[in-house]
């Protein structure tokens, strides 16, 4: 007596909830917009839904609708290439270093060289119609004391534009801001005070040799 044969197991047997689904199957279904339906019908490749695009073999292709963030650039076909060269920065702090150095240098000096010769001007005129005194009279200035004020006020404004040039031309070094204009402007800063220096000594010296010679 032959034993009855057992029931043949199906073929694709229910998919507890939560559990894994092949790709085969996505378990979201198809996009919005198309018709599900065999991959092979569409002209696509198996495991793909339709409307969707395969990637090529080997390479990484981003999700649909997927954006790299601002400054990334992405290759087609590749992943995201994160980084990339630094950005520039602006030159202006540097170029006006040098532009404040300058000012400081070359303005100070013209107006230190004007109120100089005009001061050794007037005071050789004095000295040459008064008499010999071993001990040096202030009062010699007074009547160039508009002069005196010229070159005190071109001392100090040079100094604090100086000053300015050569901190934020040190700044602009380190920052590399304009680096180049920064070294320029540090240079010319320090340069400065002996310019002025040697410009009013030398104007002052033609003034009196002036006055003196008109006085005689």
């Amino acid at each position: 007596m032959s034993q009855p044969a057992a029931p043949d197991a199906p073929q694709n047997p229910p998919v507890p909830p939560g559990a894994w689904a092949p790709p085969a199957a996505p378990p979201f279904g198809p996009p919005a917009g198309t018709t599900a339906g065999p991959a092979q019908a569409a002209g696509g490749q198996p495991g793909v839904p339709p409307g969707w695009s395969a990637p090529p073999a080997g390479a990484y292709a981003p999700p649909p609708g997927y954006a790299p963030p601002v400054g990334y650039a992405v290759a087609p076909g590749t992943a995201p290439a994160y980084g990339g060269p630094p950005a520039r920065r602006s030159s202006v702090l540097g170029v006006v270093a040098l532009a404040l150095a300058l000012v400081a240098t070359v303005g100070a000096g013209i107006m230190g060289a004007i109120a100089s010769y005009r001061i050794g001007l007037g005071a050789g005129r004095e000295i040459t119609a008064r008499a010999l005194d071993a001990d040096f009279d202030w009062s010699i200035l007074t009547p160039v004391r508009d002069w005196v004020m010229l070159g005190e006020v071109a001392f100090w404004v040079g100094t604090a534009l100086g000053v300015w040039a050569l901190v934020q031309g040190v700044v602009a070094i380190v920052t590399a801001r304009g680096r180049g204009a920064g070294i320029a402007a540090v240079i010319v800063a320090a340069l400065g005070p002996i310019v002025f220096g040697g410009v009013v000594q030398g104007f002052l010296t033609a003034g009196l040799a002036a006055g003196t010679g008109m006085g005689s």
